[in-house]
């Protein structure tokens, strides 16, 4: 188990920043790693040396966002002089010296255009645009496109991609025996109507908000800056993935619905977006409020336009063109705005009520300051230095011309629009290219929340173009763009690899071949679960995941910032405390002990048995089952034969399990439980 940082929020007695403390419990670094640090000759005070290792330690992650906080935050002797400095400087009305004609002509921020579809030697494999492009850069490399998957690869891949659960026999009977025509179109249709499909794309987008139940830091029984109801804000994400709610509206509604919308209460825990963003504790100090706009600032950034502009915080973003005047423009959007908990009688919780007294209607939202206000240009951030006023407004590279400043309340209805206009040349794309990775296991683009200068470009920027261009033409609409890719035989290809191609293509950047998809945790503990015949449907309030009653589907679990669950962890489920651009993935020694000895699995694997046994009088059969219940495929010969004589052994009673227990748990710990083809 990597070593995990206390959840306490000072060290040695100095209080430490929010962002500088979540960094270093995402580091996971080993107390051991930064002996090499230089220590004074005098012995300073224990906070004074601590800031030192600290300091080094951010330098060594390349973390420079949070090395000003920490300078200003806890500055003491250890920085007086650095202090004192910047206190000097003044802040001239435009310091950037950025050459924003020259800026605009990167990549993504270009306006994407629809293209003429390339021509292509092979004028039989496509199905549709998608294909075109990508055939077209095949055969720029001298590759070519793997065969059609088998119809139960195809099942399979449809059902977990699109739903996250696996098909039951009787739905892999039916499309297999389905001869008519257009009977994979009527399955990904089928899949795409099912409540499922939200549960399965909200799995995603929580990631990117940042979702969360608590906070990170508690101070004895003080749960009142804990978020109770949250789940209120996740079931809406269902919802609207279902409803195939236009794109442009799901994320001006997490923004701003209550502004743009004043009379749609429906809505309303839409705002739990930025709602369920950190609460600090000692939040009336300006230094701890600069905390949180900088928290909002880089999620919204990085979900909605994959930029970092949180980057600016301290000074000109290093690499792309985002000046320190930019972040606070739009900062200052969020320092006009409060966190609120929202009764159903509409009036506010008090700030002091404990989360398990909270009403249980409550909506953890955000609502305009009476007076906004625009913010200073902190230099290197720090509160104790203002420079001069940055208005708010929209980001310059985004502009024609100079930025076009918010007038209404605090701005959070005029940066909604502005992220989720059609000339915004970042919004679509970005989305667009999050759907791909979805289904393809590997985005176009690679850094998924980094369009910047440090992102990589992506590997088809035509077909990103093209997709979005038609994205935003067809209504944002998600449900759309998910059948066109899942309609098109790019995706339809089967994930065997070609000697030939490997060697050109080893990497499979050309997409010769459809790339296997490991399943994250949520659709591994929910497939366990479906063939054990215990999944439950319900959904609302979140469970404790060890709670050995919790058969909803894992999107229903709570979750922490504080001490995220340790199934979870193991699984490479992402630190709640920050935007999660996409899924890490891990193979540890420790993830295949969890599958043979937790409580969870043992229970599921007694429960897959006895359903099994319960089908069918003899054994053959009930291996039959059990294979079309879990992998949607009949068993191998060989299969069947090793299964028969292991359950034809004599029972170990040390084993605690019976034949048909220890093989259900050996079925279920398969790679092909864990894999999609």
């Amino acid at each position: 188990m990597p070593h995990r940082l206390p959840p306490s929020p000072s060290v040695l007695g100095a209080p430490v920043s929010h962002r500088l403390w979540v960094t270093l419990r995402r580091s996971r670094a080993a107390p051991h790693q930064h002996t090499r640090t230089p220590i004074p000759t005098k012995d300073p005070a224990p906070a004074a040396r601590m800031l030192r290792v600290i300091r080094t330690s951010l330098l060594s992650l390349s973390l420079p966002l949070l090395l000003p906080a920490l300078c200003g935050g806890l500055g003491g002797g250890a920085f007086a002089a650095e202090k004192a400095a910047a206190a000097s400087a003044a802040a001239p009305a435009d310091t950037s010296g950025i050459d924003w004609a020259r800026a605009r002509q990167h990549w993504s921020f270009i306006p994407p255009k629809a293209q003429a579809l390339p021509a292509v030697r092979d004028t039989a494999w496509p199905r549709g645009r998608v294909d075109r492009f990508i055939l077209a850069q095949m055969e720029q490399h001298d590759l070519t496109p793997s065969r059609e998957a088998e119809p139960r690869t195809l099942l399979r891949r449809l059902y977990f991609d699109l739903t996250g659960l696996p098909p039951t026999p009787e739905e892999a009977q039916a499309f297999l025996s389905d001869t008519r025509p257009g009977a994979y179109q009527r399955l990904v249709d089928d899949l795409l109507g099912r409540r499922a499909f939200g549960e399965r794309m909200a799995s995603l987008w929580l990631n990117l908000a940042r979702y969360a139940e608590d906070q990170a830091h508690q101070v004895g029984n003080n749960t009142s800056l804990n978020l109770p109801n949250a789940w209120r804000y996740r079931d809406w994400v269902v919802a609207a993935f279902n409803a195939d709610l236009g794109y442009d509206q799901f994320i001006q509604r997490q923004l701003a619905v209550d502004l743009l919308e004043p009379q749609n209460k429906a809505d309303l825990p839409a705002l739990g977006f930025l709602g369920l963003g950190h609460k600090l504790y000692a939040r009336g100090r300006l230094d701890v409020q600069a905390e949180e706009w900088a928290e909002q600032v880089d999620t919204v950034s990085q979900t909605f336009l994959g930029l970092t502009v949180a980057c600016a915080r301290c000074h000109d973003h290093k690499f792309d063109p985002v000046s320190t005047r930019d972040y606070y423009a739009m900062a200052g959007v969020f320092a006009s705005v409060k966190k609120v908990s929202l009764r159903p009688d509409g009036k506010d919780e008090d700030d002091k009520t404990n989360a398990e007294k909270m009403d249980p209607g409550t909506l953890h939202i955000v609502r305009d300051d009476e007076k906004p206000h625009d913010l200073p240009i902190y230099q290197r951030g720090n509160v104790d230095t203002p420079g001069d006023v940055a208005p708010r407004a929209w980001l310059q590279v985004l502009s024609k011309g100079e930025p076009v400043k918010f007038q209404q309340g605090s701005g959070r209805a005029e940066l909604a629009r502005h992220i989720a206009a059609a000339d915004n040349p970042l919004t679509a794309r970005v989305m667009v290219n999050r759907v791909w990775d979805m289904l393809f296991g590997r985005p176009l683009a690679r850094t998924t929340s980094n369009f910047g200068a440090m992102g990589d470009k992506p590997t088809h920027p035509a077909l990103l173009d093209d997709l979005a261009v038609r994205f935003m033409q067809q209504g944002w609409s998600i449900k759309r763009l998910v059948r066109e890719l899942a309609l098109s035989a790019t995706y339809r290809q089967s994930s065997q690899g070609s000697a030939a191609n490997a060697q050109l293509d080893e990497a499979n950047d050309h997409l010769w071949r459809m790339n296997r998809k490991r399943l994250g945790i949520e659709p591994q503990r929910d497939a366990v679960l479906a063939v054990a015949g215990t999944l439950s449907p319900e959904g609302g309030r979140s469970m404790d995941l060890a709670a050995a009653d919790h058969y909803k589907r894992t999107l229903y679990s709570q979750i922490s910032r504080k001490e995220l669950n340790k199934t979870l962890m193991l699984f490479d489920y992402p630190d709640a405390n920050v935007h999660a651009a996409r899924r890490s993935e891990s193979t540890t020694p420790t993830q295949k002990l969890y599958v043979m000895n937790s409580p969870f699995m043992q229970a599921q694997a007694r429960a897959l048995a006895q359903r099994l046994q319960q089908h069918a009088p003899d054994d053959a059969a009930r291996i039959r089952h059990a294979y079309a219940l879990l992998f949607a495929r009949e068993p191998l010969p060989q299969e069947t034969e090793l299964a028969l004589h292991f359950l034809q052994q004599p029972a170990d009673p040390a084993a605690g399990m019976s034949p048909w227990e220890q093989l259900a748990q050996a079925l279920l710990a398969t790679n092909e439980m864990t894999y999609v083809d």
